[in-house]
């Protein structure tokens, strides 16, 4: 048995290995650093999980939050949170202690667990929450958060389209945290589009690197590898040395990353006199970010494959548009839109659609639309108008051929490596810092990636030093979110009302062949 019609009679996201738990019990569903579980295996998991999250007080409607790296362990855990009508919550591990508490706090998760065994930063974490050891059967050790005995559930839907699966954070652009409610129905439906285009089945390996903490490694990684009866490979982070193992073992047959994971890979092949032109893949993909010519045709060459690009945000689960496998193409577009989403390409002033061809932005809508931001439906109806259609924030125009090209973006977004960087955040941080008046943080375009560039105000009679400054950074922010250049300033570029000229200061970032004035 090669398919089965993934979504079509699921409720609930951790029914789609019932029929691979029935047709190939003993193929390969996981596989970590340290454990392998077949379909029988993950599924007396995942139920025993389930038993022992209610046994920790977990109701119908509660939200569990999961401080992790990708593992076999978090995987199970999300497939059991679903068992129980709860909502997962993951969350990187890597997130500093001032993101994960904001976290805990907003949602209001009755219970926290922690993949202490695999991550040192869940584990540290874990010990900052004063959280203890219990072992799970079939995933090993986790550690275990106090009960929240202030948590309120959720009101619970039989129906999938109403009833919450996963919340994703992402940092609003007010600095505050947005969690993303993603259905079941949502999440089924991605799965399904697994099926449909990438034609995923039972002879496939997936390369899973991507954390489950981002939409893509929990949505299209996770949840549609096992709806289509896939064997999914975890591994917790990415390095190159790890993934060219597989490639030369021919273990892996679909591999999704982020362009700047492509461009890591290339440079540690070139300094190492890697090759892997054997590798035996049968699809290759990128997404997260833009993808340049420049990178494209680099990974195509070392391959010997196309490289198929796409595009998606966590709000709607997230695929929007993708290339497909049976005409490749040459150029950056991310495709055409996906079965069942629908998009309009907006003027900014006129509110009403562009001509064929122009750009403008870009608003879509679809079965896999997010329920809204929990706890915030004013900022959910700012983002959803009345006829379901969500405005992206997104610049993009669609060629005559229907490929749909993202040319740039209306907010201030930075995507540094695949992971989101909301400007206003790290300037907070920066702000809190006392000899800093104030900052500004911009994106800077590099090979494959876009980089965190500050500029700060220092106050007269202080003194800033990198290092100590950086330390005060990484204490605060995660790591792909502190910047990877700073510089200081008498006075930031501002109008007479004291606003600060962001166009200006992104110019100045650009300026790279300049003395580099007040870099520290």
């Amino acid at each position: 048995m090669d398919h089965h019609p993934v979504g079509l009679h699921c409720r609930r996201i951790h029914e789609v290995i019932a029929p691979w738990v029935g047709s190939i019990p003993n193929a390969l569903a996981l596989s970590d650093r340290d454990r392998a579980l077949t379909y029988a295996q993950l599924d007396m998991a995942t139920r025993a999980a389930a038993v022992q999250l209610r046994q920790l007080g977990v109701e119908p409607g509660d939200r569990v939050l999961l401080v992790a790296e990708n593992c076999a362990a978090l995987a199970v855990l999300v497939l059991a949170a679903s068992q129980c009508d709860a909502w997962a919550v993951v969350v990187n591990a890597r997130l500093s202690a001032r993101e994960i508490d904001t976290f805990i706090e907003h949602s209001g998760a009755r219970r926290v667990l922690y993949t202490a065994r695999v991550s040192q930063e869940a584990k540290a974490h874990a010990a900052r929450a004063g959280a203890t050891m219990s072992a799970w059967s079939g995933i090993g050790d986790l550690a275990v958060g106090p009960l929240n005995p202030r948590a309120r559930a959720e009101a619970v839907s039989d129906d999938p389209t109403d009833q919450v699966a996963a919340m994703i954070y992402t940092s609003g652009t007010s600095g505050q945290p947005k969690g993303v409610m993603l259905t079941h129905a949502g999440l089924l439906h991605i799965a399904s589009l697994s099926s449909q285009l990438r034609r995923l089945s039972p002879k496939d390996t997936v390369y899973g690197v991507l954390p489950m903490a981002h939409v893509v490694g929990l949505s299209s990684q996770l949840i549609g590898s096992l709806a289509c009866g896939c064997c999914l490979q975890l591994e917790e982070r990415f390095s190159p040395e790890a993934l060219c193992a597989m490639l030369r073992e021919r273990k892996i047959s679909v591999l999704i990353g982020v362009p700047a994971m492509y461009a890591r890979l290339l440079d540690w092949c070139a300094r190492t006199g890697t090759a892997f032109a054997d590798h035996g893949l049968r699809i290759l993909g990128t997404a997260g970010s833009p993808l340049t010519p420049e990178l494209k045709q680099a990974v195509e060459a070392a391959f010997g494959m196309t490289l198929h690009n796409g595009y998606g945000l966590t709000e709607m689960s997230p695929t929007v548009a993708q290339t497909h496998l049976e005409s490749p193409r040459e150029d950056c577009s991310v495709g055409t839109p996906v079965p069942g989403v629908e998009i309009r390409i907006v003027d900014l002033a006129s509110r009403s659609d562009v001509v064929p061809g122009e750009v403008g932005e870009l608003w879509v809508r679809g079965p896999n639309l997010m329920k809204g931001y929990y706890r915030a439906d004013d900022l959910t109806r700012a983002a959803i108008n009345a006829e379901g259609w969500f405005n992206t924030g997104d610049l993009a125009r669609q060629a005559e051929d229907g490929a749909l090209y993202i040319v740039g973006r209306t907010k201030e977004l930075i995507i540094r490596s695949g992971f989101n960087v909301y400007p206003v955040e790290v300037e907070q941080v920066l702000n809190s810092h006392p000899a800093i008046v104030q900052s500004a943080v911009v994106g800077r375009p590099v090979s494959g990636n876009e980089e965190v560039v500050a500029f700060v105000e220092v106050a007269a009679g202080m003194t800033l030093a990198r290092e100590p400054l950086m330390a005060y950074l990484r204490a605060r922010l995660s790591p792909y979110k502190v910047p990877s250049e700073i510089r200081a300033m008498t006075q930031l570029p501002a109008a007479a009302t004291g606003k600060l000229l962001k166009h200006e200061i992104r110019q100045l970032a650009l300026r790279q062949a300049d003395a580099r004035q007040g870099v520290l």
